[in-house]
């Protein structure tokens, strides 16, 4: 069966964010994430989520700046080693990275090499912390313009040239969705390169059922390719939060 673990940045906003973990744990979910770990207080996340029960799937990794930036990879490793110390606070093997904005005028070729250099020197650090790397495309056409990685593609293509077991691909089922489509098939193709799932419904990024994804074959698709890590639910609910929660995991049950 698959893992849900619900963003909080996005679901029980109206809750004082430590708060927020409990109301997952009561849903049923073995697990919660959220972005930035920066600016949270780590202290009191850590005893929420140790008196509900529930582990942390992930958060994001700091980066200092944009991976496609020349020079991004000194930095990027100094954003990873503190980010690889709260992680092991708060007990997550996941970090989220994403790569910047596009740079105009400065050739995708050099962008994207920059994002490998960065990548290839952190990954020696994420293997011996024990910690994924998750590399995020994001769709350009409705929530993140000017953003530099789009295709799952291009993803897959940066995570096999650093050739580490611990960079992988977030595959967003939404942002993917609205970028290329073909979602089973590029879901099959490249599993052995996803270490994590995000799922909203297009359009609106609402909760599954509200939209144009066929969830239920999608999530089958998903275990059906043996894949073991978290789903993470990254959505805006239309109805009540807790409902939403307990509605996508019998979906996920099948």
């Amino acid at each position: 069966m698959l893992k849900l673990s619900a963003c909080i940045e996005m679901i029980f906003r109206d809750l004082p964010f430590p708060d927020r973990i409990a109301k997952v744990a009561e849903c049923g979910l073995p697990a919660c994430e959220f972005w930035r770990w920066v600016d949270k207080d780590l202290d009191a996340i850590v005893k929420a989520k140790e008196a509900a029960g529930i582990a942390i799937a992930c958060c994001s990794c700091d980066t200092r700046g944009p991976l496609v930036a020349d020079g991004s990879a000194a930095t990027f490793v100094e954003g990873l080693k503190a980010s690889c110390e709260a992680a092991h606070r708060l007990g997550t093997r996941t970090l989220i990275v994403t790569t910047g904005q596009e740079i105009p005028g400065k050739p995708r070729s050099e962008q994207h090499a920059n994002i490998v250099t960065a990548l290839k020197e952190g990954a020696p650090i994420a293997e011996r912390e024990g910690i994924t790397l998750v590399l995020e495309p994001l769709n350009v056409l409705v929530n993140h313009k000017g953003y530099y990685l789009s295709t799952s593609a291009e993803g897959f293509e940066i995570l096999r040239e650093v050739g580490s077991p611990n960079v992988k691909l977030l595959f967003d089922i939404y942002h993917q969705q609205i970028t290329e489509g073909n979602l089973i098939n590029n879901i099959r193709d490249g599993i052995d390169l996803i270490g994590h799932f995000h799922v909203a419904d297009n359009p609106g990024r609402n909760e599954p059922g509200t939209g144009e994804i066929n969830y239920r074959n999608v999530f089958k698709a998903i275990e059906a390719a043996g894949y073991q890590g978290y789903v993470g639910l990254e959505y805006h609910p239309l109805a009540d939060p807790a409902e939403t929660l307990k509605n996508t995991l019998a979906l996920a049950r099948g």
